[in-house]
């Protein structure tokens, strides 16, 4: 590190964490990455995403895929719909992949330092100080900074410190079970039940014979019965559960701001970089770490941040149409899954999503008409009686 030079400071270990570490670290700025862990030890879980992190990691994501999608079966009132894609979507492990990127980011020149628990920021007229609790002995620290990444989760701590509102969540639950004797290892299986939730429920497999079975709620407890339910009603066993907090993407929050002297920046779910139509946020969070390290080299100005706010305001409004959508319109919305429109969706994946809904209006007009009555019958976008 320069004479005088403060790095840039990046709170907490997750994977957008690491990644924008070793992103700032490969050209050449200081960094250290705060994780209060005493080891890098992530929490297991199953994770389904499209081929693009192949494409935005390269070698680094290898390790953590255990398993490649070529189909979808949608479920919906004794329909069916499946969909063939033209590139594999991706199952991955999360703690493998949180450790191949902290590996990459230590091998590119940033600095891990492991028990140390972010208490507060301030700025010192020269950038940032940050006060940091250590594990070991419960001793506070001063840590300067230029710049600050807030990478600590859903619930974090640095947008709480530097003055961003408390960001709302989904509860997200999964049951590890056994999968059915022939169950094709290369198929998701999507269910929409919307009496249980305004998402959906999902078959994910992991191998050719366990996978994840889960789905998103809007409340824990009733999140869990229903999961439960549903695995008894179809004669799942589960092995083991999963489960995560999932922040809820909105209009209008920024993902940096001035601190005095300095910058704090928020990426991946500490900014709520998620798409909520499939409340998934793994590659929207390497894509919003890529624009917070693109805002920091080029004094504040990023086109990958552009292009990520405008992809997920429009999954925001897509998740506006479809949030109270009944079982007869989900009905309706496989019904209208004709050839073409199951041909656009097998080759745009849902990271795309302008050109999914492009070529499925043009494909299927009647579908463009089906969101719109959503859009004007359900009105402004409330989660089922709350603003």
């Amino acid at each position: 590190m320069k004479e005088g030079h403060r790095p840039v400071a990046v709170v907490g270990g997750s994977a957008a964490g690491f990644f924008t570490a070793g992103l700032l670290a490969r050209a050449g700025r200081p960094v250290r990455v705060l994780e209060w862990a005493e080891q890098l030890d992530p929490t297991p879980r199953t994770l389904i995403v499209t081929s693009r992190m192949r494409d935005l990691l390269g070698p680094v994501s290898e390790s953590s895929i255990v398993n490649e999608i070529w189909q979808f079966e949608l479920f919906t009132d004794g329909r069916a719909a499946a969909v063939q894609l033209e590139r594999p979507d991706l199952i991955i492990e999360r703690a493998n992949l949180i450790r191949g990127l902290a590996e990459q980011a230590q091998r590119a020149g940033a600095q891990l330092e492991f028990g140390r628990r972010f208490v507060g920021l301030e700025g010192d007229g020269k950038g940032l100080s940050l006060t940091v609790e250590r594990a070991r002995d419960g001793r506070q620290e001063q840590i300067p900074a230029e710049t600050v990444v807030g990478a600590d989760g859903a619930l974090s701590k640095v947008a709480q410190a530097a003055g961003w509102p408390r960001q709302e969540t989904v509860p997200l639950i999964q049951a590890i079970v056994p999968l059915p004797a022939g169950y094709p290892p290369g198929t998701v299986r999507v269910w929409f039940v919307p009496e249980d939730t305004p998402y959906f429920y999902w078959l994910i497999p992991e191998s050719p014979t366990q996978g994840a079975l889960g789905l998103i709620g809007e409340d824990g407890q009733e999140t869990r019965r229903c999961l439960e339910t549903f695995l008894e009603k179809r004669r799942f066993e589960p092995l083991s559960f999963q489960g995560a907090k999932i922040p809820v993407y909105k209009w209008g929050v920024p993902v940096g701001r001035s601190v005095g002297a300095g910058r704090v920046y928020l990426v991946g779910d500490a900014a709520a970089q998620v798409k909520v139509t499939t409340v998934g946020g793994i590659v929207t969070g390497f894509r919003g770490a890529l624009g917070v390290a693109e805002a920091i080299l080029n004094g504040g100005r990023s086109r990958e941040l552009r292009a990520l706010r405008r992809e997920l305001d429009l999954h925001l409004l897509i998740r506006k149409t479809l949030h109270h959508f009944q079982q007869a319109e989900y009905s309706r919305l496989v019904d209208l899954l004709n050839a073409s429109a199951r041909r656009s969706l097998s080759v745009y994946s849902r990271d795309d999503a302008a050109r999914v809904l492009w070529h499925l209006c043009v494909n299927q007009p009647r579908l463009l008409l089906l969101g719109l009555r959503g859009l004007l019958a359900r009105g402004s976008f409330s989660r089922r009686g709350r603003d």
